[in-house]
């Protein structure tokens, strides 16, 4: 009957008997986002008991070296850097997540990226931490850190890379933490909350009642940290491959390793943003805020990211093999057939080329296949950072001898402990703060009856003459 019933209806009106778009109301959104800081499970506990135990295996790890010292490394006299470095750069490259997403599609107005913003402004702070640890762990002596601010040379690229580091950590935490205030305010007056919980909440929101010139005051705040923290994100990691790149060695000494290393920090941290979304989404229940369209977006972003960072790749190596300098092309036969070809084959087929088909692909550009290609992204974005710093420094400057450098149980316990340990602050602030900014999407001002998948529906009128909703659902990518 309902085939029949079809037949007859016109191709036009077809079009127009459409899905009305889903519609939440406040306290639908509220106890949504915020049942995570209401209600922990006993799965959060484990959870957490997990990553603390890696974390843990990271400290004592660290002690070991902090006691026998970095002999207990792989790092010699000629491979000077090795998985620390590594991190430290893969950390501050997906700290670039909460600069692109939050800040840049903030003052582009584009007004989809509201549910995802604090997840990446929280990547940006968490990385951060993380990645500055790192420097100080590769240091041996953590106390010769002081040296750089009291005896740091003005002209010394470390000391440029301390100050940005600093100031943009400052400015992340400032930008991470002004959008939360109207959501504080709201949360000590949910039911269930502890009182001590309730008192820190009435700290943090400044007494914010919500009134108009309160949020004009918070909107012009964040507009002001969104410009400037956009130059000094860029400038960090600027200033990280000024640190390879204004030294004379082979591999390291070019001069497009400034938009280079920006392009792979960016490209990386939208992939750990589709990776955390993937996560929250599928623990806590956000499938009504974090739909198919972010997905689909943030795969475009990382293609275009992708394509270009193929390009960067290609010009690196291309022009460092047409130079015809006799260091340059030992490095190369090493990375591309030799000792470090294995490492370099598995970045160029499962780190670029693997997820740039499943992105460009309709077929496999689903929520599934974006998370698993950012998974590879990332995973080979980790490899480049280690063929960029290690054979370089493993390249032979006296004989033809070449440095030799593996990794110990101490280096990859502390890697593990190091990623453990962002994935453990990521936890539990999500048990604190609501991850998904309530006020940004009740506020959106694309609709005013909160609908939280896409963009105000359109109407049109079928050939009866009866107004259909259309729906803006991407249900399908899913």
């Amino acid at each position: 009957m309902e085939r029949a019933h079809e037949s007859i209806i016109s191709p036009a009106a077809r079009l127009v008997i459409l899905l009305v778009e889903e519609q939440l109301t406040d306290e639908e959104m509220e106890r949504i986002i915020f049942k995570p800081i209401i209600k922990t499970g006993a799965g959060f506990y484990a959870v957490v008991a997990v990553l603390g135990g890696l974390v843990a295996l990271g400290a004592y790890a660290y002690y070991v070296q902090l006691s026998e010292g970095l002999i207990v490394t792989g790092m010699t006299d000629i491979v000077i850097w090795g998985v620390y470095i590594t991190n430290f750069v893969f950390f501050i490259g997906i700290s670039h997540a909460g600069t692109l997403i939050s800040a840049i599609l903030r003052l582009t107005k584009a007004e989809w990226r509201r549910p995802i913003t604090r997840m990446a402004e929280a990547i940006t702070v968490f990385a951060l931490l993380v990645g500055a640890s790192m420097i100080l762990i590769d240091l041996g002596r953590p106390d010769r850190m002081m040296n750089v601010p009291l005896y740091g040379r003005i002209g010394s690229a470390i000391l440029w890379d301390f100050t940005s580091i600093l100031a943009y950590l400052a400015g992340s935490m400032l930008y991470l933490y002004l959008p939360l205030i109207p959501d504080l305010a709201r949360a000590k007056e949910l039911k269930g909350i502890p009182r001590w919980k309730q008192k820190i909440y009435s700290f943090l929101s400044f007494k914010w009642k919500g009134t108009k010139e309160q949020k004009m005051r918070l909107e012009r705040g964040i507009s002001v940290m969104a410009i400037i923290i956009v130059p000094i994100a860029v400038s960090v990691h600027t200033v990280v491959s000024w640190i390879f790149s204004m030294t004379p060695r082979a591999g390291w000494h070019s001069t497009i390793f400034g938009p280079y290393f920006v392009v792979g920090a960016i490209f990386s941290g939208i992939a750990s943003i589709i990776i955390a979304m993937a996560i929250f989404r599928k623990v806590f229940g956000f499938e009504k805020f974090l739909k198919p369209r972010h997905f689909k977006y943030l795969g475009l972003m990382l293609l275009t990211l992708n394509i270009a960072y193929i390009y960067f790749t290609l010009s690196e190596y291309l022009t460092a093999g047409y130079w015809g300098q006799e260091s340059e092309g030992q490095l190369l036969a090493a990375i591309f057939g030799g000792e470090y070809a294995t490492y370099f084959w598995i970045f160029v087929i499962f780190g670029l080329l693997v997820p740039a088909f499943i992105l460009a692909i309709p077929q496999t550009r689903t929520i599934k296949g974006i998370v698993f290609a950012s998974i590879l992204v990332n995973i080979g974005m980790w490899i480049k950072r280690f063929i960029i710093t290690v054979p370089s420094l493993a390249l032979p400057q006296i004989g033809s001898e070449w440095g030799v450098y593996s990794p110990t149980w101490v280096e990859w316990s502390i890697t593990i402990g190091a990623v453990a340990g962002f994935m453990l602050m990521f936890l539990i602030f999500s048990k604190f703060f609501p991850l998904i900014s309530i006020w940004e999407i009740k506020e959106d001002p694309t609709t005013k009856k909160h609908v939280v998948d896409g963009p105000e529906p359109t109407s049109s009128k079928s050939a009866e003459g009866t107004v259909q909703i259309r729906s803006h659902s991407d249900s399908s990518a899913d």
